[in-house]
């Protein structure tokens, strides 16, 4: 079978497609995934290139969707033939959030999903959705259900609530798409008019140019007569928050789930603490917020935006891709073509 792995030093020069002997069969309580898709997520990027840093030789990617080929003693929630898709958080399968790095994420603390073939205890996956493709299961793990559990597991999101989208990457326009498929409406921001009609093609109720209204909290306001928006889903991070804040209204729900600004930064605590917000830290969820997500878009029939495919050794070509900024969407990795 072929898999990559990341060669050291670290970079992505340094992704080698290999081949190698495809595991054999799974022992008690494992089942053996024949992998046709990844996506690519901020996260894999900072483990690709280097910035987030992994052990010598790993196996890159956080998302895996593919087809069981075999199951092991006492499996019964699976079967052969049944597509699945993987989880973030193997081991956090429930309840309270028990992590808080990335050890046990596949891809980073362990091996991930760049691969043809694995075996891995069953809990790691869930089923994908009925209809699904492989690419589009494959968008769920990290960006998908970062956005649904943002909105819908901390934010309580409802009918008539208001939403705060930023930019076109893969968790925003899954917000976007959750958010509109609930009854809610959204308020999207972008630096690209192109982009921004994109966004109002796809159902945002009202777009916003931060680059033409660099304080475009104040747009947000107008657009809202002065209430504010409910939510936030706020992927910038530090350059970006106060912003936000001053976005959102007075009791609202702020998800930071992104820190494509940076890691530290200044915060108007005053105001946020007068507007009695909350604020939430929001990394991925755990395997029964998965299966919650994945039962949602059965019912509601959200599809994700696919914006280009690449084959599994033009890996490296898909990450700069990402780098480029042109994408709307989820960039997916095919390992059919």
């Amino acid at each position: 079978m072929k898999q990559i792995r990341i060669a050291q030093p670290t970079g992505l020069d340094q992704l080698t497609l290999e081949d190698v002997a495809e595991p054999g069969q799974p022992g008690p309580g494992e089942i053996k995934v024949r992998l046709y898709a990844s996506s690519l997520n901020y996260h894999d990027l900072g483990v690709a290139s280097g910035n987030m840093p992994a052990a010598p030789g790993r196996i890159p990617m956080s998302d895996g969707a593919g087809v069981i080929d075999a199951v092991g003693e006492g499996v019964s929630e699976f079967q052969v033939g049944d597509a699945v898709v993987s989880c973030f958080f193997p081991q956090w399968q429930t309840g309270p959030v028990p992590v808080q790095d990335f050890s046990g994420t596949p891809g980073d603390g362990i091996d991930g999903y760049a691969r043809d073939v694995v075996v891995t205890p069953a809990q790691w996956f869930t089923h994908a959705p009925k209809g699904y493709s492989h690419t589009e299961a494959a968008t769920l793990t990290t960006a998908g259900l970062t956005a649904w559990r943002a909105l819908v597991v901390e934010g309580g999101l409802k009918a008539g609530d208001t939403v705060l989208t930023m930019g076109t990457g893969g968790v925003s326009i899954f917000a976007l798409q959750l958010a509109k498929s609930m009854g809610a409406r959204v308020i999207a921001t972008s630096s690209s008019d192109e982009k921004l009609a994109t966004l109002k093609a796809m159902g945002a109720d009202e777009v916003v140019n931060y680059r033409t209204h660099p304080e475009w909290s104040e747009q947000v306001q107008a657009l809202t007569q002065g209430r504010g928006v409910d939510q936030v889903v706020e992927v910038g991070g530090p350059a970006t928050l106060g912003q936000s804040i001053r976005a959102c209204r007075v009791g609202g729900h702020i998800s930071l789930i992104g820190v494509l600004t940076g890691f530290d930064g200044q915060i108007p605590t005053g105001e946020f603490m007068l507007k009695q917000q909350r604020l939430k830290g929001i990394v991925v969820g755990s395997r029964e917020h998965q299966q919650a997500f994945i039962a949602a878009l059965e019912s509601t029939g959200v599809k994700p935006h696919i914006d280009r495919a690449f084959a599994l050794a033009d890996l490296r070509d898909a990450f700069e891709y990402e780098i480029s900024g042109q994408h709307l969407g989820k960039i997916v990795v095919d390992y059919t073509l």
